[in-house]
């Protein structure tokens, strides 16, 4: 796999987070998103928690990778079943984490988990990255039945920027 392209999403993705907040102020911030029902800043914790899940879902690959396709299949199912309370749970997450971790903080998590994706994604063998996974595709319009770890790398920022649409930051 060629590892670049997914390089430079994550530089493009942080580059705009950052220009993004720094350039936001709090009237701004607290301004409703569009289609969601979290404001500005609340809607930004949930782009970036796109990225910070990434350690959960890589781990969950490399798990249900080696093992028939039966369990992780089982897996989605049952995760699927629980679609309603996931879903409230990450409004609330994003909502809580929104109003609590600030704009600034937030820019550093971002760099934070970027760099350490960068240093993932270089140390995977090719053989890693063709393993894969089925995945509850009633969680996130992005999650297809079954992906790869390659396939997952790029999950966050199709995640990241179907939400950047929503922003009302003007």
């Amino acid at each position: 796999m060629d590892r670049t392209p997914v390089h430079e999403e994550l530089e493009r993705v942080r580059a705009d987070f950052r220009q993004l907040v720094e350039s936001a102020d709090d009237e701004v911030l607290q301004r409703q998103s569009n289609g969601t029902r979290w404001n500005n800043r609340q809607l930004l914790f949930h782009m970036l928690l796109g990225y910070l899940i990434m350690r959960a879902l890589l781990g969950l690959v490399r798990v249900f990778g080696r093992l028939p396709r039966g369990a992780s299949r089982a897996y989605a199912r049952l995760l699927n079943a629980g679609t309603r309370p996931f879903d409230e749970v990450n409004f609330l997450g994003s909502y809580a984490a929104g109003r609590t971790v600030s704009p600034a903080r937030m820019v550093v998590m971002f760099d934070h988990v970027v760099d350490k994706l960068h240093r993932r994604l270089d140390a995977e063998s090719d053989a890693d990255l063709a393993r894969g996974m089925h995945y509850p595709t009633r969680w996130d319009p992005f999650f297809k039945d079954y992906m790869t770890l390659a396939d997952v790398y790029h999950f966050p920022t199709q995640h990241y920027d179907f939400h950047r649409e929503q922003l009302t930051l003007g």
